[in-house]
């Protein structure tokens, strides 16, 4: 509940573009309102609430040749739809013990998909992807992570933003550990060499899990590198937190996509904003 004693409420807005460069967009996301017995698609803006149903949102961004990578990004967020609704009773049963295996799970099965195909199809060889996503129940969001996609909380309590995926890349240990600035690492000509993803060959998959508990005012975003390589995370804070009198009219998702076009381009843009009221 929240402080008025009503359900949250989640609002959210969702926004993908391929970019000024690339020919395709390799980029997916995906909400998804459901419990179990049914589960359907949430559109790119809406609002809901959690009393009876859970959330879930997604951000994929896919690799491989030709088309592999726009095909893997879709195969995950289908398999998203088709195995976690499986798990809402699990949760009902008592998620604060058990999320990270029902997560764990669903990332495994997502990761044998993309290998199987991957090792089949020629066209899909080497085919992966990664995946950001957030599972919210009343008071909780659940999330599993792997790849450099993003996950940021920006508390209502606090003026900041914090990252809660790790990026897997060597740039992304170097960055948490102090070793070179936000800026270096966003310049760095290895900031794209994923070193987890699903699929793309690798034997085993370990996603990055965690819960947050929040409160009304928190908002969380969900993105592909392709928008932080427009944007600095103060600029993310800034357009999220108190827009320009020329962005106010845009939802949340158009202002960054937007404003991470202007700056950079050069790769397929997702931004997933979710607000809780």
């Amino acid at each position: 509940m929240n402080q008025n004693g009503r359900a949250f409420e989640l609002r959210w807005s969702g926004l993908s573009d391929r970019g000024k460069v690339r020919a395709n967009n390799e980029d997916s996301f995906v909400g998804l309102q459901f419990d179990a017995r049914e589960m359907h698609y949430l559109g790119k803006v809406g609002d809901a609430a959690l009393a009876t149903h859970d959330l879930v949102f997604a951000v994929s961004d896919g690799m491989g040749g030709a088309k592999a990578g726009e095909f893997a990004s879709r195969i995950v967020v289908d398999k998203i739809t088709r195995l976690l609704p499986r798990s809402f009773k699990q949760s009902a049963a008592g998620m604060e013990a058990g999320f990270a295996d029902v997560l764990g799970e669903l990332f495994t099965q997502i990761h044998k998909a993309l290998l199987i195909l991957g090792g089949s199809d020629p066209d899909c060889h080497g085919m992966g992807a990664t995946l950001s996503l957030c599972w919210f129940t009343p008071g909780w969001m659940y999330f599993a992570h792997i790849g450099d996609s993003r996950i940021y909380y920006l508390p209502a309590r606090e003026a900041g933003v914090r990252q809660l995926s790790q990026d897997d890349t060597h740039v992304g240990w170097l960055y948490r550990h102090g070793k070179i600035t936000e800026r270096q690492a966003r310049c760095h000509p290895g900031r794209s060499s994923l070193q987890r993803a699903l699929g793309a060959g690798n034997q085993f998959v370990e996603p990055q899990v965690g819960a947050v508990g929040y409160e009304s005012g928190d908002r969380f975003l969900l993105c592909t590198d392709g928008l932080v390589d427009g944007l600095f995370d103060e600029q993310i804070v800034q357009r999220l937190r108190a827009p320009d009198a020329a962005e106010v009219a845009l939802t949340p998702a158009q202002r960054l996509v937007t404003a991470s076009l202007e700056r950079s381009g050069r790769d397929n843009t997702t931004a997933l904003v979710v607000e809780v009221c």
